[in-house]
């Protein structure tokens, strides 16, 4: 039976060197506190001291990149202002436009108005040789060319016998009774209305008849 206490930790063979069996701890972070070793092995880069700043690996300058981006930023903003007021300048146009257009659409339709109501009574005389007959030859062509020449400007002649009394384009110097008339109508045109589109320049002056 062997004695328990001749057992141990062997003796190291003859030939197996002097030097006892040793290891080297290569872990970059200490078990015991927790923290990344600076030192030895684990903690250093072959050929020096390990580098803890992480941004000595990166292979570009952080400052330019922001200084780059900072301009960018800045361009962008600029670029922005110059296209604010290049819309508020070309809506400033647009509308100084439509109002010059609807100045000038006002103009020429004073205009046209101011020379209808000078050409008024010279209208009204050939207007009454039409009524009686008096108007042949070249004169009845030259009246032809007037009405095509009023029409071109956008002039509108209006006031038949039988048409509906209507206050709005209508002055009745006369009003006389029917008892077969159901409604009030023109029996007679003493001058005739003019109009230039929807604006009445002058109203047409009748003779109306109506129920009793």
């Amino acid at each position: 039976m062997t004695d328990a206490g001749a057992q141990g930790t062997p003796e190291p063979e003859e030939g197996a060197g002097d030097a006892p069996f040793q290891f080297t701890d290569k872990r970059k972070v200490d078990p015991a506190s927790g923290e990344a070793r600076t030192d030895g092995p684990g903690g250093a880069a072959e050929g020096g001291a390990a580098s803890t700043d992480p941004l000595d690996a990166l292979d570009f300058e952080p400052e330019g990149e922001a200084a780059e981006s900072a301009e960018i930023l800045a361009a962008k903003a600029e670029a922005a202002q110059h296209l604010d007021a290049l819309q508020r300048e070309r809506a400033s146009f647009t509308n100084y436009r439509n109002r010059a257009l609807r100045d000038q659409e006002a103009a020429r339709t004073q205009g046209v108005q101011d020379v209808l109501a000078a050409l008024l009574p010279v209208l009204d005389d050939v207007e009454r040789a039409k009524q009686h007959g008096e108007l042949t030859g070249p004169m009845a062509a030259i009246a032809e060319k007037l009405d095509g020449s009023l029409a071109k400007f956008g002039i509108e002649r209006f006031g038949q016998v039988g048409e509906e009394f209507d206050p709005t384009v209508h002055d009745a110097l006369m009003h006389s009774t029917d008892a077969d008339a159901t409604a009030t109508t023109v029996n007679l045109v003493v001058e005739p209305g003019y109009r230039i589109g929807e604006k009445v320049v002058r109203a047409a002056r009748v003779g109306v008849v109506g129920p009793e």
